[in-house]
């Protein structure tokens, strides 16, 4: 199950469990889509793949007997931040940025 993280690993915008705007690469590093766009080029400074639209969690169990949804799974609440600096993203960025993700 995806942990929901609460805010963008860059510009640390939140990002609520219901956000349209969080992006998530396979390792569920969290962005908002403006640093994923602007910032980052689709490329993950942690893994060097790429990003998706985070699914939302559904607010409620719509099959009780499976206990699924927020109020059984909540969001984490624990803010994560990227450990590496902006020049090394940057870094990390041209080094890859000319591969496609399937080719990374």
């Amino acid at each position: 199950m995806l942990e929901l993280r609460p805010n963008c690993e860059l510009c640390d915008c939140d990002l609520p469990p219901d956000s349209r705007q969080a992006r998530i690469c396979s390792y569920e590093c969290t962005y908002c889509a403006d640093c994923v766009e602007r910032v980052l080029h689709d490329v993950c400074p942690t893994c060097g793949g790429g990003f998706a639209p985070r699914p939302i969690r559904p607010q409620r169990a719509w099959r009780a007997e499976k206990r699924l949804g927020l109020a059984h799974h909540p969001a984490s609440v624990v803010r994560v931040h990227s450990p590496y600096s902006m020049a090394d993203i940057k870094a990390h960025i041209a080094r890859i940025l000319p591969l496609s993700p399937q080719q990374r």
